[in-house]
């Protein structure tokens, strides 16, 4: 029977791709950790892999990586709506430099042969962009709502984020969905909000940026 067992779930390997799912993993720290996400080999399916990282005094925080092998914080998870939200990046602000912290890898990019992409309801603002932006049909004006992060958000800090050009734009379905770019002659920085309401102040806004997932076959 035992035997039985494991011809049956190679055939489902060789049939789907995959290994079949397993049940649910355990919490991280206190962190529940819904199916499908698997947080290791025994848990979950692996398509939807996550990571519990437990070195802060074992409270858990579950991470999300990206293609290039960047953390990113999930913030949280709607196992309903089949929607997490991550961590923008840090800006890292030294001297003349205004960056995220995930610049050197040139930003978020997602595995396009796995289930997320990046939803539609992110606006992305970003910083210290390169003149040629101008000719982009990203919003780089005056009435930007990156300059209102930059008056408001900024506001008293010494930075190369705070000055510069900068523009914001809808991630939309005309885009692709698995890259949030940063680049020396584009932007070098950038933060993403999820649901804008630009009439709310800006410490208001939700500053996250929301994956979506395909659910299981």
């Amino acid at each position: 029977m035992v035997l039985t067992f494991f011809v049956l779930m190679l055939m489902n390997i060789i049939k789907t791709g995959h290994v079949s799912a397993l049940g649910s993993c355990p919490k991280c720290g206190n962190v529940e950790v819904p199916y499908p996400f698997s947080t290791d080999d025994t848990c979950g399916d692996s398509r939807y892999k996550i990571y519990c990282n437990n070195s802060n005094n074992g409270n858990g925080i579950l991470e999300f990586k990206s293609a290039k092998g960047f953390y990113y914080k999930i913030l949280s998870i709607d196992p309903s709506a089949q929607r997490l939200i991550i961590s923008p990046p840090d800006l890292v602000q030294d001297g003349d430099t205004c960056q995220t912290s995930d610049f050197s890898l040139q930003g978020l990019r997602l595995d396009e042969h796995l289930p997320f992409n990046v939803s539609t309801r992110n606006t992305v603002i970003l910083l210290n962009c390169s003149d040629n932006l101008l000719r982009s049909p990203l919003n780089c004006t005056s009435n930007s709502l990156c300059r209102v992060f930059q008056d408001k958000m900024l506001e008293g800090k010494n930075n190369a984020c705070k000055g510069g050009l900068c523009c914001h734009y809808l991630k939309d379905s005309h885009m692709t969905s698995y890259v949030i770019r940063v680049r020396v002659g584009g932007c070098t920085a950038y933060t993403s909000v999820v649901d804008i309401r630009p009439e709310d102040p800006v410490e208001k806004w939700s500053y996250g940026i929301e994956l979506q997932w395909l659910p299981p076959n």
